[in-house]
């Protein structure tokens, strides 16, 4: 059952967020941000300006007390010691922000925006230092653990990137569509009814591993070696779109949330780096092979990026509602996964020990 986390907004709440102090932040239509205590009651709110809706909230891996927050086009930089006016403001997107990311050494903060832009802002400087483009909109964009000049990134343009601050241009790039047409043959009429807009991504700690939740129900795991990644794992995990995917502390446990109202906790370590050679080779590789391999290769490819029988889900919460964002913390001992979603609460479930 689910604890009802009350009394911080009276809008639906949007995104969220947890501090290494176990601080929680959450956003919601509006212009409506609160904190709460582990116990689930609400410590501050704030209303930002032009009531615009908090679609991102992220906390300083180095500063726990700082937190970033998106509302609209414009990113405002707060302290929650005292949450009041914003110790300062970005505006350097051009549409609304959908996600916010920092790198763990606190350099450097991504915004991904409906225009499919991701701008890089120094944090040192204040200024940008990379604009980074997906076609469409960028819904998610996140930096790898311990690599804090690379990110990943995913849009409704069916794109996963890979990026490295240094160069403008992705290191890597997959389309879900064309891997998908090309590997289920026999399914890629249903592709295009249900196309695999990417809504979300997170990265494991490990920081070589991503994982990727689509409007066609699947989530699909990544990995990344050197400059480019591939498909280790793909599986069919919601009846309707995934809007949501964490990767939480323990190596390869991940809660996915979909707008079928359900949120899953997966343990994929058993599939993750098990197959020496990724089935999901570039398409324009795969292109490029002669017949025989092709047909070998295409072998693989049903083994390894159907969906697995044996990937099945460690818990089911039945949550009823659209899944707006997911989180997980630490409460007095115990671990919680938090949603939101359209409602003007958040909820807290139980999770089982690793």
């Amino acid at each position: 059952m689910a604890v009802k986390w009350n009394g911080g907004h009276s809008s639906s709440v949007l995104c969220l967020n947890v501090s290494a102090e176990g601080l929680v932040a959450s956003g919601a239509e509006q212009g409506e941000l609160a904190l709460w205590d582990g116990g689930g009651s609400p410590v501050a709110q704030l209303r930002l300006p032009e009531a615009e809706d908090v679609t991102s909230v992220v906390f300083s891996a180095r500063r726990p007390s700082t937190l970033y927050t998106s509302h609209g086009e414009t990113i405002s930089v707060l302290d929650v010691r005292s949450l009041q006016e914003p110790l300062e403001r970005f505006h350097v997107n051009e549409e609304e922000i959908n996600c916010l990311s920092v790198n763990d050494t606190d350099s450097f903060l991504a915004a991904a925006d409906d225009s499919g832009a991701i701008k890089v802002v120094d944090l040192e400087s204040k200024k940008v230092s990379r604009s980074l483009r997906h076609s469409n909109i960028c819904s998610s964009v996140a930096f790898r653990p311990q690599r804090p000049q690379s990110l990943v990134s995913c849009g409704l343009d069916m794109q996963v990137m890979l990026w490295n601050l240094q160069k403008a241009r992705p290191l890597w790039t997959t389309n879900l569509q064309e891997c998908d047409v090309e590997e289920e043959s026999l399914q890629s009429a249903g592709q295009f009814f249900n196309p695999p807009l990417a809504h979300s991504l997170s990265v494991a700690s490990c920081g070589n591993v991503f994982g990727c939740g689509a409007q066609d129900g699947k989530v699909r795991i990544f990995r990344v070696t050197g400059v480019r990644f591939e498909r280790e794992l793909e599986f069919q995990a919601h009846s309707l779109g995934v809007s949501q995917v964490l990767f939480m502390p323990e190596a390869y446990w991940l809660l996915s949330g979909g707008n079928d109202g359900k949120v899953l906790l997966w343990d994929v370590s058993s599939n993750v780096g098990k197959q020496q050679k990724s089935p999901a080779k570039s398409l324009h590789r795969r292109k490029a092979q002669a017949t025989a391999s092709s047909r070998k290769d295409g072998k693989l490819n049903k083994v390894a990026s159907n969906e697995h029988p044996e990937v099945v889900p460690k818990l089911t919460i039945e949550h009823g509602e659209k899944v707006n964002w997911l989180s997980c913390a630490e409460i007095k001992g115990s671990r919680k996964v938090l949603v939101a979603d359209q409602t003007s609460s958040v909820s807290a479930y139980l999770l089982p020990e690793p």
